[in-house]
């Protein structure tokens, strides 16, 4: 765990060094991204009483790694250190809190709002209550990240960049090249965006 904790530091800092140089200076609301990402979450996984709604548990497990995102950054704006990070991870796996998941996610809102941080153990149960493993939360998360990098590098900002590859979009293909790898790999960050690229350049222009 401490090893893919690493990574996913690591590849965060690059990612919003990347953005805007300097960001930890910057002071940026993450917070308040993490909260608008709830209000989605939730419409994802259905609250209307008056309808019929069924969770869109692809989807809301995505908007899950999106949030860990924002909440690594608040860590690492923080300093917060990468044994606390790990030590409080540790603990929130090892507990498991049942309870209604909308109750659950606005409980984690409403922290989040109040003391504009991020509560791994609040975060923790969200991920369990989608049945979603540490290793599923790193495979995910490293997987958009690179994805990420690869929209960079490739003309995501002059509007150069294919978004579909062979007919299918490039999420579609980042859920098959990710399902391809050993996630335990150290290479594995490396591994997933040669893959990428040569998916992406082996496709018809």
């Amino acid at each position: 765990m401490q090893t893919q904790l690493n990574i996913m530091l690591e590849l965060q800092d690059a990612m919003n060094t990347r953005v805007n140089d300097g960001w930890r200076e910057k002071k940026f609301e993450w917070y308040r991204a993490i909260w608008i990402e709830c209000a989605e979450l939730m419409d994802h996984y259905g609250w209307k009483w008056w309808k019929h709604q069924s969770p869109d548990v692809e989807q809301v497990k995505l908007e899950l790694i999106d949030i860990w995102h924002f909440g690594l950054s608040i860590l690492l704006q923080n300093n917060t250190s990468t044994s606390e990070i790990l030590s409080g991870l540790e603990k929130a796996f090892k507990s498991s809190v049942k309870d209604d998941f909308k109750i659950q996610l606005e409980s984690f809102a409403q922290d989040t709002l109040v003391n504009k941080s991020f509560s791994i153990p609040l975060f923790v149960s969200l991920i369990q209550s989608m049945n979603m493993s540490f290793e599923d939360l790193y495979r995910g998360y490293v997987g958009k990240n690179v994805l990420n990098f690869f929209r960079q590098d490739h003309g995501y900002k002059d509007g150069s960049y294919k978004k579909i590859w062979d007919g299918r979009e490039d999420n579609e293909h980042l859920v098959e090249v990710v399902s391809e790898l050993d996630s335990s790999d150290q290479k594995f960050t490396e591994k997933l965006y040669e893959s990428l690229k040569e998916r992406y350049e082996s496709c018809p222009s």
